[in-house]
């Protein structure tokens, strides 16, 4: 049974030994050219030679890197091991096994093989834990964790907030109807007063005074009106029997 923490080591050797080798191609590329390689993609039969050109050079140098710090290794590994399959179809794999067969430059698909099937293998999480992909995900690990305990201890502080919010608001105003019971109980009674009469206003008068005023007038004609009619009944003659 293999050691974790071994496999780890071994596992960040070995991208350190991929890693450099994508660099140093990678850089060679650059060095030469984009436009060179381009040209050299072109006489090898690539599709869209300068665009090649460009992936592989900087795909290689890049990812490369990568794969030696261990970020995003599962793109990593699937960038860098489209750059391989790409040269093994369009290059190598007409070319035989061995890139120098005794004395003869064969320019075979064992390099590219190799370099392909270990960007697979670091793509598919064989690249260890020694990684920043590893750092990144303990460390948001530790803060969800963090987040979480502190959501637990928010709600236990609520929940113990509870009971004596419920016994401060139960009590006090149990306290406050029974004082203003007995308040009221020990108040005698007030006696009542009989209503006031109302009071008449100025416009009142003001009315009833010509009312008042008619009337009198109204009585005085009827006393002036009564002599002058009752001679007229003693002067009337009397109808003869």
């Amino acid at each position: 049974m293999r050691s974790r923490p071994m496999y780890d080591v071994v596992a960040a050797l070995a991208r350190l030994g991929v890693g450099l080798v994508f660099i140093a191609h990678g850089w060679q590329k650059i060095e030469a050219g984009i436009t060179a390689t381009g040209r050299t993609f072109d006489d090898l039969g690539v599709p869209l030679p300068t665009a090649a050109a460009v992936y592989a050079a900087f795909a290689e140098l890049l990812g490369g890197a990568a794969l030696i710090a261990g970020l995003a290794l599962p793109v990593t590994g699937l960038l860098l091991f489209a750059d391989m399959a790409g040269a093994f179809l369009f290059v190598h794999a007409d070319q035989g096994l061995f890139i120098v067969d005794g004395t003869r430059v064969e320019n075979g698909y064992e390099l590219v093989l190799v370099l392909g099937m270990a960007s697979l293998l670091f793509a598919a999480g064989a690249g260890g834990r020694l990684t920043l992909d590893q750092w990144i995900a303990t460390k948001r690990l530790r803060r969800s964790d963090d987040d979480e305990d502190d959501a637990a201890s928010f709600v236990k502080s609520l929940r113990q907030a509870e009971p004596q919010t419920e016994t401060e608001t139960g009590t006090k105003p149990h306290r406050k109807h029974r004082a203003r019971r007995s308040t009221k109980k020990s108040q005698p009674a007030e006696p009542t007063e009989p209503p006031a009469a109302p009071e008449e206003s100025e416009d009142d008068l003001l009315v009833a005074g010509p009312r008042k005023a008619a009337r009198r007038h109204r009585a005085r004609g009827t006393r002036q009106t009564e002599p002058a009619t009752a001679p007229a009944a003693e002067d009337k003659p009397e109808d003869p029997a």
